[in-house]
């Protein structure tokens, strides 16, 4: 334990396109990199994904997957629901909050995947520490 705490200092920004289905939980398949750990290590405090498509989304999900180098584990599902988007229906729009959650060192990356072949521009905000 660190005898005096550590702040985020740089911002960090990390986003990714993603529109391959993988239904796997297990981490393998088709994997987004949304942010890769700093040297120092890496916070991230929000995370916030947008259906970017032309038609809509149909019933499934968002899978977040923490690798540590090696190993690859499911961490979070969000739920994307059933929207036909219009000129009146805006598209899919999920945003969460993550408290204490952080990326050890350059190795560790925070991935993310779609259960349907569906488009979503997915960006994670934090900073490095």
């Amino acid at each position: 334990m660190a005898n005096t705490p550590a702040w985020a200092g740089l911002p960090v920004i990390g986003m990714v396109r993603i529109s391959t289905a993988n239904t796997n939980r297990d981490g393998t398949g088709t994997l987004g990199t949304l942010v890769t750990g700093d040297a120092s290590g890496t916070v991230i405090a929000r995370v916030r994904a947008v259906f970017s498509g032309s038609s809509g989304t149909t019933a499934g999900m968002l899978r977040y997957f923490l690798n540590d180098g090696t190993n690859k584990r499911l961490i979070m599902e969000r739920r994307v629901t059933l929207i036909n988007v219009s000129a009146t229906v805006k598209g899919y729009e999920d945003e969460f909050e993550l408290s204490d959650f952080g990326l050890k060192d350059a190795t560790w990356s925070l991935l993310v995947g779609t259960h349907n072949a569906e488009q979503f521009d997915v960006t994670a905000y934090g900073g490095k520490l």
